[in-house]
């Protein structure tokens, strides 16, 4: 497989319709750079991948600007965001959204935290907690237009966590892979109310996603 650098990334987004402007890049090549000095220390991402991190951690969190409208300046929520996906690209690529990034392994949150603060968002933050612990704060956190979150669990426990805290024309946007007519049945019967839409991801220039079957699923009330 062709790595993919700094150059290739912002080419690869432009044909796939994915608007990144040039004054952005150098958020996302301070990104890397932290990202791989502190992966030494911390194992923020598995050690295996470090060779491909624009393609399968930035390309893959900025999917879903490509599959998905997300409206300007909405209130985001990314859970299980590890070391910032796919909070930290969505909010480099849309400095307009408020997006709020929650892990409970505090070393990890600590160091995304740090990354965050970085790109230079004012509307970007990261907190050390269990996504459970924002439902006893209701009154305190704004309702969320969306949430993200990126091979974190199951869908039905997903949306166990993230119902609360949605508003009523919330959707939760998942990044998956492989089949999941299963995990998609079990999350059906126990939310009656959602409905659920697969989209396998297809970028030009980068089969890796459809070789490993990566897939956005959209979740949202039925109107």
């Amino acid at each position: 497989m062709v790595k993919i650098d700094l150059v290739d990334f912002w080419t690869t987004c432009s044909i796939n319709n994915i608007v990144i402007d040039k004054k952005q890049m150098p958020a996302f090549e301070r990104f890397y750079n932290e990202l791989l000095y502190w992966n030494d220390k911390i194992n923020l991402i598995s050690r295996k991948d470090l060779e491909n991190i624009y393609e399968h951690h930035f390309l893959h969190s900025l999917t879903i600007l490509k599959y998905i409208d997300i409206k300007q300046r909405a209130n985001c929520l990314d859970i299980g965001t590890g070391g910032g996906f796919p909070g930290i690209p969505l909010s480099i690529a849309r400095p307009d959204l408020h997006l709020l990034l929650v892990d409970s392994i505090a070393k990890k949150i600590k160091a995304t935290s740090m990354f965050a603060a970085h790109t230079g968002n004012i509307h970007l933050s990261a907190r050390n907690c269990r996504v459970e612990e924002l439902h006893a704060e209701k009154d305190k956190v704004k309702s969320f237009d969306y949430v993200f979150a990126r091979a974190v669990t199951r869908t039905k426990s997903l949306l166990e966590w993230s119902k609360p805290l949605l508003k009523e024309s919330g959707k939760v946007i998942l990044l998956k892979g492989g089949n999941l007519a299963e995990e998609i049945a079990e999350a059906k019967a126990a939310f009656p109310a959602f409905k659920f839409e697969e989209t396998a991801i297809d970028i030009i220039g980068c089969p890796w996603f459809k070789t490993e079957e990566k897939k956005i699923l959209l979740c949202s009330k039925k109107q």
